[in-house]
């Protein structure tokens, strides 16, 4: 049996009424089918199997791979991301995403930092690499 879902998150995704599957979830995160798979994997979602054996995801699957996204390109590996939503509770609130998100702000600042740092090194007079030089003294 489906319907379609009145949600903020799936408006106009159709669910079907033990979950959604690989694609609906693919489709609502704007990631292949192939990334679905792979972040479950690694525990960013979870998917109960049907008696057909076909994967099943909750309305969080999509909303977890695009944090999960966002995370990736702040500069954590996916377990990081992992160890990140498993500290959640198991129905995260929005001041629990509130958490997740400040956490993430926090982890972007501080790669930020580094860059910089990073940066400022290579604007200075700092060879990198020093074989084969010769000094002009």
């Amino acid at each position: 049996m489906t319907h379609q879902s009145s949600s903020p998150a799936s408006v106009g995704t159709t669910v079907v009424a033990d979950g959604l599957t690989v694609g609906e979830v693919a489709e609502e995160s704007g990631v292949a089918p192939s990334a679905v798979r792979f972040y479950e994997k690694y525990g960013v979602v979870t998917a109960r199997r049907t008696s057909g054996n076909q994967r099943r995801f909750d309305d969080s699957a999509a909303c977890r791979i695009q944090v999960a996204k966002v995370a990736k390109r702040v500069g954590l590996s996916v377990r990081e991301i992992s160890d990140l939503f498993a500290s959640l509770p198991e129905e995260p609130q929005p001041e629990d995403w509130g958490v997740v998100t400040e956490q993430l702000v926090a982890t972007a600042e501080q790669r930020v930092a580094e860059l910089k740092e990073q940066l400022a090194a290579l604007d200075s007079d700092t060879r990198l690499c020093v074989i084969g030089y010769e000094s002009s003294s």
